[in-house]
């Protein structure tokens, strides 16, 4: 599933309380630990992060201590105790067989030695995949039969949308549009490869003015950079956001994303929202002005597209363009 799908059904077991032991399966960098810390986030729940690779058995089951003659097992102070989270084991199956058999009394019987997890709490877990070249050890069967098992795969569209409300740098979001591919590609010959979690890094270099190629690979970064010419190519985008434009749609492919995207970004407000959407329309094929429209409305979400909703009535052809591509370009 996407990572968008990830979220909606992640979403779904916190508001209907199954607390059945949950695993996230997926290449490294694709963003299943950000996924789910955002979920505890959204819904004002805990959130602890074990990385289980590099714990002992005795620091999750703790130590045990006499206490009149007999021995008592003092659970370790990273462990919640009450209200209610996430208690999330990454790296699960990077964990040596000793310490996934230790973990395997918390995710099925929610307690380890004389610690019981809280009732409010939730066990996910992630792992990488082999094919993934990580060095993961097998996870024995009883508990792999335990688990709901979710497996989450890059999606650009997710990406975009995560993009759009994080600030990722637009050249990043619209060279990925014309090259998604270039999402996630690992590469054995180097340690810098494109990710989702690499391209956000990025963006932060990109607007440092840094070189980027340590974190996606020298491969990913030259096609960025030759992409960065298309920008030079550009109608003026001010002009087009002020409603002062009289220019022609791009030919090329690499343009027209460029484009499309550099004024979804760049609306400051719902009025540079209107002028782009009515300019596309007057000089851009159908599919394009959807794109536009589609990501107008992710970038107005948090504040509310009523504003930008609004304008559109106020102009036939604006309203009765988007009445006609309604369900195409708000899905």
């Amino acid at each position: 599933m996407s990572p968008t799908e990830l979220t909606k059904y992640l979403s779904g077991l916190i508001e209907h309380r199954i607390q059945t032991a949950t695993m996230l399966w997926g290449p490294p960098g694709v963003g299943k630990s950000s996924i789910v810390a955002q979920t505890a986030r959204k819904y004002g729940i805990g959130f602890i992060d074990l990385r289980l690779s590099q714990l002992a058995p005795t620091d999750l089951r703790g130590l045990p201590v006499p206490v009149d003659g007999v021995s008592r097992w003092y659970p370790p102070e990273f462990l919640p105790w009450e209200g209610e989270g996430i208690l999330f084991l990454d790296e699960l199956n990077m964990a040596p067989p000793t310490m996934q058999g230790m973990a395997q009394q918390l995710i099925l019987d929610r307690k380890v030695g004389s610690y019981e997890l809280p009732e409010g709490w939730f066990v996910w877990a992630a792992g990488n995949r082999k094919e993934d070249r990580a060095a993961v050890f097998d996870m024995p069967a009883p508990l792999a039969n335990r688990f709901i098992h979710l497996e989450v795969t890059p999606d650009f569209e997710s990406f975009k949308a995560y993009g759009l409300q994080a600030g990722i740098h637009e050249r990043i979001l619209a060279f990925l549009a014309f090259r998604p591919a270039l999402l996630h590609q690992m590469d054995a010959r180097s340690p810098a490869w494109p990710s989702p979690r690499s391209w956000e890094m990025a963006s932060h270099l990109l607007k440092a003015g840094l070189d980027i190629a340590p974190v996606v690979g020298e491969a990913a970064a030259a096609e960025l950079a030759a992409y960065e010419q298309v920008y030079e190519a550009l109608p003026g985008l001010e002009e087009i956001l002020e409603g002062r434009a009289h220019l022609p749609f791009p030919e090329e492919p690499s343009a027209r994303y460029a484009l499309t995207l550099g004024l979804a970004l760049r609306a400051a407000n719902t009025r540079q929202a209107l002028n782009a959407f009515r300019w596309m329309v007057e000089v851009a094929p159908s599919e394009w002005v959807q794109l536009l429209v589609s990501d107008l409305y992710r970038r107005l979400r948090p504040q509310g597209p009523g504003e930008f909703a609004l304008l559109v009535q106020e102009e036939p052809r604006l309203r009765a363009y988007l009445e006609e591509q309604r369900e195409l370009v708000l899905g």
